[in-house]
């Protein structure tokens, strides 16, 4: 008897064990998930084919949601469903994407309203690009006197880093101040890399390259 009663509490044992191992991996410690997400958005973003990205933010835009579920109240999972939603509404355009760039607007808000600090402040950053890129009432929400003053808080929190100073100089260009991006756009080449960032550093520092060249096109 006492050996049938350790081998059923050995099988109840090893059921549960592997019942918890999908769990452990689902519960991932929120860093290692944030760098999984930050990765594979790089690879979609700077090395896939144009035709296949939409297709493969959607699937990592419902991976990032299930990282936000897992790790409710961390500000950083939100700053990155927010980027990879946005990255989507962006690959797919027109009006259809507005929805999911209120979404990404909402994802941006919360995150704020956690800890406006986290990841240098990439929330207040983004949330200026969405708010300089959308259409205006009665459309969408955009508005580039808004977009100027979270920019310049993300700048605020990172002055060297290579989006807070990329994405001020996009808007620059876009509001018809091109000559005052130019600052920005050389702090973006001469930004410090940052560490298991490569492939979003390039692509960053090729579309600066980029947009140099438009300002200074005769």
């Amino acid at each position: 008897m006492k050996t049938l009663t350790r081998l059923a509490a050995a099988t109840l044992l090893a059921g549960a064990a592997l019942l918890a191992a999908p769990l452990a991996a689902w519960a991932a410690p929120v860093d290692d998930a944030v760098a999984e997400l930050q990765r594979d958005w790089e690879v979609i973003r700077y090395q896939s084919p144009a035709g296949d990205r939409a297709r493969l933010f959607e699937s990592l835009a419902t991976r990032a949601q299930q990282v936000s579920t897992a790790h409710a109240g961390q500000a950083a999972p939100l700053v990155w469903e927010g980027i990879i939603v946005s990255s989507l509404a962006g690959e797919k355009g027109g009006l259809g994407a507005l929805g999911l760039v209120k979404r990404a607007k909402a994802l941006y808000e919360q995150s704020l309203q956690i800890d406006a600090k986290a990841l240098d402040g990439s929330a207040y950053n983004s949330l200026g690009v969405l708010y300089y890129k959308v259409p205006g009432w009665p459309i969408a929400f955009g508005d580039k006197a808004k977009a100027g003053e979270l920019l310049q808080k993300a700048l605020a929190l990172n002055p060297q880093g290579i989006d807070a100073n990329f994405f001020f100089a996009e808007y620059l260009v876009e509001t018809d101040h091109a000559e005052q991006a130019l600052p920005y756009l050389e702090r973006v080449l001469k930004a410090p890399a940052r560490p298991g960032r490569q492939v979003a550093d390039s692509g960053r520092r090729e579309e600066a390259r980029v947009l140099l060249a438009k300002i200074k096109a005769p």
